[in-house]
């Protein structure tokens, strides 16, 4: 057996069509993958194999029909998986899932035939995306989106964009094929992506909003900083600093600023770290085999639990709620932009009559999604689940877990989008405030694409556009 590492912006490059296929079939992974195949189909003749000579779940005592008489084992057992109905995975993330469960088969540990890998491996060459679901995974295996790629492969469902020739259906396919949480592993890995452009537009925002306030930078200096042994949060401030340190001596506009301004190294430096811990948790999942059984060397599978992705659903649980504050902080600086006893500019940032409402509403707008963002820091990890007649009774739900965190992803892109709009709208008005450091590329950035009309007007194309930039990581 060989353990290989499949590098995660590899995968995401590809996904997203600006890279090589991450994943290829070569001599010696197929040679692995038909050694595979033929120890579990060996085991099967001597001995009793899970989901080759028995049913699965509950029926693992009962013995697999394989008279011909009812058809092929595999083809039964995909089609009653194949239960997804309404809401199916977009393009990038089906082929992510593709890649990731392709990569994992070529370790040479699931049992799945030649024929249907290299179907796959033609599959995610030519970028063919088959039609899958999203409903009806725990954690504990995507079997209905995988039954539904299975039946794709051997020609029982079309595919949605391209396609390849049909694979020869193996009587014992079904289970080792099904037996990965890939597609759960793929929204994973796009909404953590996602997040950590998030997080780099996150600080550059702040910093419009701390210029724009005339924030005093002694919350990031490093020596308030250096002896909290928190090298995250150093790297913060410094970060900061480096923003919106011109070497110019400006007198603070307060004594104390408030919270959202002196805290973000605090808050932001802990959303990080969850960052990275997801990442490794993702590419742990993504580079292990966990096909149940296991083909651990010719004739052997075992049998275990490596499919239940707990890491992953704690890490992701983590993950939410370290982001959740950093989007509070966020809505936060918005409503000091809007209040003019901290702003020194017009309520609101208006501009004309006395009565104009101004950006007003974009603090609405953000509280909409900071609510929405707060109901998805609840763990899913905490839940229970017993199904298959109460022989499985745990259950990870880092499915649940990974889609709330696209979710998340979704409200803080748009607290963001609104504390942008805001803070370009002030330092228009006060140019004078925005020093000549590096935050000023970032301020431009976004003023190119953002509306200078001052007067009371619909925002909603100012905030589509800024919710662009800050996915994009505010690039300068």
């Amino acid at each position: 057996m060989e353990t290989t590492h499949l590098p995660l912006d590899d995968v995401l490059a590809w996904a997203r069509g600006s890279g090589p296929t991450p994943v290829v079939l070569t001599d010696a992974t197929v040679e692995r993958i038909t050694a595979a195949q033929a120890g579990l189909r060996a085991a099967g003749r001597s001995g009793a194999v899970y989901g080759l000579t028995t049913g699965v779940g509950a029926l693992r005592s009962v013995p697999t029909d394989i008279s011909g008489g009812h058809g092929s084992p595999s083809l039964r057992l995909w089609r009653s998986h194949a239960a997804g109905f309404g809401e199916s995975y977009d393009e990038t993330t089906a082929l992510t899932g593709m890649a990731v469960r392709l990569h994992q088969i070529t370790s040479g540990r699931s049992g799945v035939s030649t024929g249907l890998a290299q179907a796959l491996g033609a599959a995610v060459e030519a970028r063919a995306v088959p039609l899958l679901h999203r409903w009806g995974s725990i954690g504990t295996g995507d079997l209905v989106p995988l039954a539904e790629l299975g039946l794709t492969l051997v020609g029982e469902r079309p595919w949605r964009l391209g396609g390849v020739a049909p694979a020869p259906v193996d009587d014992g396919d079904a289970l080792p094929f099904m037996s990965s949480n890939a597609l759960t592993l793929a929204t994973s890995l796009l909404a953590m992506d996602r997040l950590l452009r998030i997080s780099v537009a996150s600080e550059r925002v702040a910093a419009l909003s701390v210029a724009a306030l005339r924030g005093s930078l002694q919350a990031y200096d490093a020596r308030v900083h250096a002896r909290r042994p928190d090298a995250g949060q150093a790297r913060v401030a410094a970060r900061l600093r480096e923003l919106l340190d011109d070497g110019v001596d400006r007198a603070p506009a307060r004594l104390q600023d408030p919270f959202c301004l002196r805290t973000v190294p605090q808050v932001h430096a802990p959303f990080i770290d969850a960052l990275l811990r997801t990442r490794d948790a993702v590419s742990v999942e993504v580079d292990d085999a966990t096909e149940n059984p296991m083909v651990v060397e010719p004739g052997v599978p075992l049998h275990h639990g490596g499919f239940v992705t707990a890491r992953l659903s704690a890490a992701l649980d983590s993950l939410r709620q370290a982001t959740y504050p950093v989007v509070s902080l966020s809505a936060a600086r918005l409503s000091a932009l809007t209040n003019p006893s901290l702003s020194g500019l017009p309520a609101f940032l208006a501009s004309g009559p006395a009565d104009s409402s101004g950006v007003m509403i974009l603090e609405y707008v953000a509280q909409d999604a900071l609510a929405r963002a707060r109901t998805m820091t609840t763990p899913v990890s905490t839940g229970h689940a017993v199904v298959s007649l109460g022989l499985e009774e745990h259950a990870s739900f880092s499915t649940q877990a990974a889609r709330w965190s696209e979710a998340v992803v979704g409200a803080a892109a748009v607290v963001l989008a609104c504390e942008l709009v805001a803070a370009v709208r002030a330092l228009r008005a006060a140019p004078e405030r925005l020093p000549h450091s590096p935050v000023r590329a970032c301020f431009e950035a976004a003023a190119a694409v953002l509306d200078d009309d001052k007067l009371d007007r619909p925002l909603g194309d100012d905030l589509a556009r800024a919710v662009t930039l800050v996915e994009r990581g505010l690039p300068t």
